[in-house]
């Protein structure tokens, strides 16, 4: 690559190819989407999944296992109900055909006490695999979203990483998918193996040993056969998910930006869009159903006919061998009970053998939800770990410095911020100012000023932690003392009470000992106390984001800033919308409990609750002087 944007093209316009960074080598390397999104049923899957089903059963005694069991002990009981219902069936069709009133009576009534035990394990059964399924997924989300929402996580996939573009898709429809295939998987294998036993034992002492060896062995042929033609299968699923991420995140965009989009009457340019990531993703499906058509026929006569062929050339070797001593005295109704008995074991043999045979289909499509889920763990983990993968600009150019992103070195210190010779980066490696050195104490308010894209919001990221140091080192205070206050504030779903206090919880004011006066102080701090009022209560729930206007957003962020009272703010722009009297009293308030200001704003009327100006000219310099007379007639 000789250039970002081709690096761009690359991953959007071309997906055979994809530069990646590794953070701590710094090199690239390219890797093909077949190998990324390998998925079959090989050894590496089962590593993968034996990996995830350590946390849907974390330990042997848990309410899992107990579940598993219940499926197992619910299967075996079942798979004796339906031998007894065959021959029972069997005693009642003969008892049909022979005219014995009293036989038929004594079956069919047998059939009837037996009926409130069948429908019991059926429905046992049922209330196992759902209560499992449901299990399952609670366990894996749960512990999905304690890695994906430790620390800053949830911001680095999206941000600093390119891996997972679609993190909603997997942790919703895919864990719920992988969920509910692994435990129909469980179910049909064990349902299958516990039937093919049984029958198995039936067939033995039927045919002695040659036909449970014909029919084993035609199982192991065909099924090695079908599972060498599916593997297809788990890298279609793999990439029939990432299309309907793709299809959900070009919606999703759609709703958030429709402001901005219906300004510019951008319909159509997003109709185009959407139409043509959803045309990518019905061709997928065209394409997958056309295959699962050709793969569904090949079954059908592999696992369902040639395996029913099978089956009658088992059971039909007593009956047509003359010399079988099991039929030489029988007499034709004896045959005839015997045949049908038979026929049935056969039928529910070759259903069993089919089963197996087509269990394979369902492993390969797990295989593809598996890949998924593995990447996605994997990724959390490196991001939690502080490594992360993603396009860079081309740093083959002798004059730019090599970058590594986490090389620098983070100083948790009180009261005072101090970049120490630290370059400046956007985490795709794009040199905003090479060498950063400026030290602010509490007390003192910084004016961030400088043109568009010039660093001042990449400034920030840094300082939040958000985006990594490429070098040198930065001393700050910890997270919780450093406070951002953007332009467009953000409000959480919850009570008036939640947007003057979050993150914190009411458990978490109380125990600060802040009390709801001095709530109402903040709000009347930023003349917002008619709020309380017309609302009546702090507990009054409303969609917060819709109710307040912009003005009014901007100064619950400030009276957020109040409560929580960090060291030092970052203020974005974050008083556009406010008037300029209620402004210049929230900067003096600032001033009097304590908390020094980052300051972004054109505004000339900010000039003089400042005493530093840090200005950028976005072509790599900077400036870093206090604030006089004449820098405010200049600024103005």
């Amino acid at each position: 690559d000789k250039s970002y944007h081709k690096s761009y093209r690359q991953i959007h316009g071309n997906a055979q190819c994809t530069p990646l960074l590794i953070p701590c080598q710094s090199f690239f390397f390219f890797t093909k989407d077949g190998k990324k999104d390998r998925a079959a049923v090989d050894m590496v899957f089962f590593n993968r999944i034996l990996r995830i089903l350590r946390i849907m059963v974390p330990r042997f005694f848990c309410l899992e296992t107990g579940y598993l069991l219940l499926i197992a002990t619910m299967l075996v009981a079942r798979t004796y109900c339906d031998v007894w219902m065959i021959q029972n069936g069997t005693m009642i069709e003969s008892a049909i055909i022979g005219r014995s009133t009293k036989d038929f009576k004594i079956s069919l009534l047998n059939f009837i006490k037996f009926m409130p035990l069948i429908a019991l394990v059926n429905n046992f059964l049922k209330l196992g695999l759902n209560e499992l399924k449901l299990r399952f997924r609670e366990r894996l989300t749960k512990n999905l979203y304690d890695q994906y929402l430790q620390g800053y996580t949830y911001y680095k996939m999206g941000n600093l990483d390119n891996r997972i573009a679609n993190a909603d898709q997997l942790l919703t429809q895919d864990v719920e998918k992988f969920c509910n295939s692994v435990v129909d998987l469980y179910s049909n294998l064990s349902k299958v193996g516990f039937g093919v036993i049984y029958v198995f034992f039936f067939f033995f002492f039927w045919t002695k040993c040659q036909g449970p060896a014909i029919m084993m062995a035609y199982l192991l042929i065909s099924g090695l056969f079908l599972t060498r033609l599916r593997r297809p299968i788990g890298r279609m699923t793999v990439t029939e998910q990432r299309y309907e991420g793709e299809y959900r995140y070009v919606n999703s965009r759609l709703i958030t930006n429709s402001e901005e989009i219906a300004f510019y009457n951008g319909n159509m340019r997003e109709k185009q869009t959407i139409h043509a990531t959803f045309k990518k993703l019905v061709d997928h499906l065209h394409n997958f159903i056309f295959f699962r058509f050709s793969m569904g026929f090949v079954d059908s006569i592999i696992a369902k006919y040639i395996a029913t062929v099978v089956g009658y050339l088992v059971v039909s070797r007593p009956f047509l061998n003359l010399s079988d001593p099991r039929h030489l005295h029988s007499t034709h109704s004896e045959l005839l009970e015997d045949y049908y008995q038979s026929g049935r074991m056969l039928l529910r043999m070759s259903q069993a053998l089919g089963r197996i045979v087509l269990a394979g289909r369902e492993m390969s499509r797990l295989s593809g939800f598996t890949a998924r889920i593995t990447e996605l763990i994997k990724v959390l983990k490196e991001l939690n770990a502080g490594k992360y993968e993603r396009t860079m600009v081309s740093q083959q150019e002798k004059e730019k410095p090599l970058l590594v992103p986490g090389s620098g070195q983070i100083i948790n210190r009180d009261n005072l911020i101090k970049f120490d010779h630290t370059p400046l980066a956007t985490p795709n490696g794009d040199i905003l100012i090479r060498d950063l050195t400026f030290e602010v104490s509490s007390g003192t308010n910084v004016l961030v000023c400088g043109p568009n894209g010039c660093g001042k919001s990449s400034l920030f990221r840094v300082l939040g932690e958000l985006w990594p140091l490429f070098g040198g080192s930065l001393t700050k205070p910890e997270r919780g003392k450093l406070f951002y206050v953007p332009q467009r504030p953000y409000m959480t779903l919850g009570t008036l009470r939640d947007q003057v206090i979050y993150p914190d919880t009411y458990e978490d004011q109380r125990r600060r000992g802040i009390s709801d006066l001095v709530l109402k102080e903040y709000l009347d701090n930023v003349q917002l106390g008619h709020i309380l009022e017309r609302e009546g209560s702090w507990d009054t729930v409303q969609d917060w984001m819709d109710v307040l206007s912009g003005g009014e957003k901007q100064r619950m962020a400030m009276a957020r800033l109040f409560y929580h009272k960090p060291q030092f703010a970052i203020l974005d722009e974050c008083t556009s919308a406010v008037s300029v009297d209620v402004e210049d009293y929230i900067y003096s308030h600032c001033r009097t409990v304590g908390i020094s200001l980052f300051t972004v704003s054109h505004r000339k009327s900010l000039w003089k609750h400042h005493e530093y100006y840090l200005h950028m000219d976005g072509r790599g310099n900077y400036e870093f002087k206090p604030i006089t007379e004449e820098t405010i007639q200049f600024g103005s």
